[in-house]
């Protein structure tokens, strides 16, 4: 009967690390999809003025240069 206990302890000790981590996991994420988001607000304003400009970012075609 005592191994039964024992058993059960240690599925119960594996889940709760299980659980930790897990929650960790969900930090992590949340965080990271904030730093994305930062990160694209800050790079949003610069690539709409460089695509407005195409003519001076991107080359002309081959046909193009004459």
């Amino acid at each position: 009967m005592t191994w039964i206990y024992v058993a059960i302890g240690l599925c119960a000790g594996g889940l709760a690390v299980l659980g930790f981590a897990g929650a960790r996991v969900v930090t992590a994420a949340r965080t990271l999809k904030r730093e994305i988001a930062e990160a694209t607000a800050q790079l949003e304003p610069r690539r709409a003025r460089l695509t407005g400009r195409g003519d001076e970012t991107t080359p002309q075609a081959a046909y193009d240069r004459g």
